[in-house]
């Protein structure tokens, strides 16, 4: 094996020729091979991926980082192949993080000010004004308060929302009143007019959001999804959505993508559709993340945002 391995890149065939510049022009003494080129398998010592093919990891006997081109990587839990002693680590960049973000406040203020009546409204050529309240009377939850989370709930903060974040472990960030667990989550749930959605998809949190679920958010409350679209029972979603307990959704992910033109969201009035793309990882900034963690890794030091291979949640 060269001193330094290969990395094997796996992405968007539309996406390869930007990331692939990118990486070349940044881990230049590093030789990039592009799936399904793999070269010698022997070679490859770092993989990017996002939603790999199972047979791409067949005789990686040498593989030691597996870095996920998004931020979530459910994408590669999902594969059955996936080596169980390699460590994961997550995609987390500047632009991913503002892209995020500018995602999470457009459609908090937006449901806060009662855009997505408005829009009703309009489709119905009705000019009624609707009753305004000020940020500091619309409590913002938000499911999962790692780094978008808590990037969001800090922009969130400093407009005056009450912010409260429910998570696996307790946070301590300043003006989020903290909810942790399976006990706190109901109560975490009956404040949440605006609730924001970006917890990572696993067993524990498939079909989080359900009937039972739903019906402890406040009535008339707003549901943000840009985590995972298992993370939501769609049905039970729509049947709130109907029935007006819950007033509007703004959803970027589904359980099927891309959504089938016969599904129920695209037409319904009180639901915002976007395909998945809330935010997109840059590629010049996101190989910076790739680099310095290849770096560290060849330096002997511990890798950052590293997902254990005991804890791939």
């Amino acid at each position: 094996m060269n001193e330094t391995g290969e990395l094997l890149l796996h992405i968007d065939p539309e996406r390869v020729p930007a990331w692939a510049a990118a990486l070349r022009a940044t881990l230049a003494e590093m030789p990039l091979r592009i799936w399904p080129d793999r070269g010698d398998p022997d070679q490859i010592r770092y993989a990017l991926l996002w939603k790999p093919p199972s047979e791409l990891f067949d005789g990686l006997h040498n593989l030691e980082v597996i870095f996920s081109v998004g931020a979530g990587i459910d994408h590669l839990l999902s594969c059955t192949t996936l080596p169980a002693d390699v460590p994961v680590v997550r995609m987390v960049e500047p632009v991913l993080t503002a892209g995020m973000v500018e995602y999470v406040i457009y459609n908090v203020i937006r449901f806060h000010r009662r855009m997505h009546e408005y829009d009703v409204q309009q489709r119905q050529a009705q000019w009624q004004v609707l009753p305004q309240i000020t940020a500091g009377d619309v409590t913002i939850g938000i499911m999962g308060l790692g780094v978008l989370g808590e990037a969001a709930a800090a922009v969130l903060t400093k407009m005056n929302y009450p912010v409260t974040g429910w998570s696996r472990s307790r946070k301590s960030l300043p003006g989020v009143r903290s909810y942790v667990g399976e006990p706190e989550l109901l109560e975490f749930l009956s404040g949440a007019q605006i609730l924001v959605m970006l917890l990572p998809l696993d067993e524990t949190t498939q079909h989080i959001l359900n009937k039972g679920t739903l019906a402890r958010l406040p009535r008339g409350a707003c549901v943000i999804n840009a985590g995972r679209g298992g993370l939501i029972h769609e049905t039970d979603l729509l049947n709130a959505l109907d029935k007006g307990y819950i007033s509007g959704a703004a959803l970027d992910v589904f359980e099927t993508e891309p959504l089938p033109e016969t599904h129920l969201f695209w037409r319904h009035p009180h639901v915002t559709v976007t395909p998945h793309a809330a935010s997109l990882t840059n590629p010049l900034t996101a190989v910076q993340f790739v680099a310095e963690n290849i770096r560290r890794h060849q330096n002997g030091k511990r890798l950052q945002h590293i997902v254990v291979p005991t804890d791939r949640r």
